[in-house]
């Protein structure tokens, strides 16, 4: 019995030092492109918004600043909010809608934080989803 209490113990340890809470998906994240950074943080209702905070200098226009850089509905990027919508539920943030602000197009979304501290992110257009991986920006 003593044994079997030990090593469950132990088991939780080891577990509990490598899981991360799948619904702490605040914090600044750099997209795989390396192009720009996205601030996930509280809407105010305790789920989370996602705006772009850093575009990369390399791809701004000639003679253009971050914060002069806007889409062709002449909406700014820099400051721009992706994300919002979500609900909690049982493993994951679901029900929420990323934006391209480029492409004009919503999608439904999901985040989720992954044990090495990236966050998962979903877009799905029905049942199809695509997945990126957005590190966290030290």
């Amino acid at each position: 019995m003593k044994r079997m209490i030990l090593s469950a113990a132990l088991a939780s340890a080891f577990c509990g030092t490598a899981s991360a809470d799948p619904f702490d998906v605040f914090g600044k994240f750099v997209l795989p492109e390396g192009d720009s950074h996205v601030q996930i943080s509280d809407c105010g209702n305790g789920s989370p918004c996602g705006k772009i905070v850093w575009i990369k200098a390399e791809d701004l226009p000639p003679g253009q600043t971050a914060n002069e850089i806007t889409n062709d509905k002449g909406e700014k990027i820099l400051g721009y909010r992706l994300l919002q919508g979500f609900d909690r539920k049982a493993r994951d943030w679901r029900g929420g809608k990323i934006h391209d602000p480029m492409e004009h197009k919503t999608y439904d979304s999901r985040l989720k934080r992954l044990t090495d501290g990236s966050l998962e992110v979903k877009g799905c257009v029905g049942p199809v989803c695509q997945t990126q991986i957005w590190k966290p920006v030290s």
